[in-house]
């Protein structure tokens, strides 16, 4: 989840007040009298300046009054966090990929450890990466678990908009494996991943 702060935002003459949210790639700003989607991609300028953050895109300019925060958010817009980063992978880490077949993302995750094995899930691991593109493939995700330090994670990977797999149905294949949802992160331009762990009581 991203970070949001109520704010005011001012687009051309249109000054108005709601709540600016900061995602992993895009800046949004939601009020009854004005709506806002801004990928990072498409901002051309960043600027933070006397609590206010200005951003320049093809749409047109858009500052917001966020205090204390324009500069973090301004520092955090121009050097967004890697993939691996989001999902929280770490140097050393033993990590499984079932079912993941992005050649990007495998290749990233090479770069933060060696500790990788793929098609099955390794004893021990700190993060199970799980792809599902449909609704039947979820009933292996009861088993991952096992596979798990107690700390771990699992993270399961299934495409967006999609009729064949469904938000509902991933959060119900979690919590039928005894885990809970704890976040959700943009996995690419078609995927969402979302994280569960072992509830805390047991651990």
């Amino acid at each position: 989840m991203g970070q949001e702060i109520q704010c005011k935002a001012r687009v051309g003459k249109t000054l108005a007040t709601g709540k600016a949210l900061l995602e992993s790639a895009e800046l949004i700003f939601r009020s009854p009298d004005l709506r806002l989607k801004i990928p990072f991609r498409q901002m051309t300028s960043i600027e933070a300046a006397d609590g206010w953050l200005r951003v320049e895109s093809p749409a047109g300019s858009a500052a917001f009054e966020l205090g204390t925060q324009a500069a973090k958010w301004a520092k955090k817009i121009k050097n967004p966090k890697s993939l691996i980063d989001k999902l929280g992978v770490k140097a050393g880490m033993r990590v499984s990929v079932i079912g993941i077949r992005d050649a990007t993302f495998l290749r990233d995750i090479k770069t933060r450890t060696s500790d990788i094995t793929e098609g099955k899930p390794a004893s021990d691991s700190d993060v199970i990466f799980f792809g599902a593109e449909q609704d039947a493939a979820l009933e292996k995700m009861r088993a991952l678990p096992r596979s798990l330090k107690p700390a771990g994670a699992v993270w399961i990977v299934y495409p967006k908009g999609r009729e064949e797999i469904t938000e509902a149905s991933v959060f119900a294949a979690g919590k039928g494996a005894g885990l809970v949802d704890v976040k959700v992160a943009s996995f690419s331009a078609t995927h969402t991943a979302l994280k569960f762990v072992i509830p805390v009581k047991s651990r």
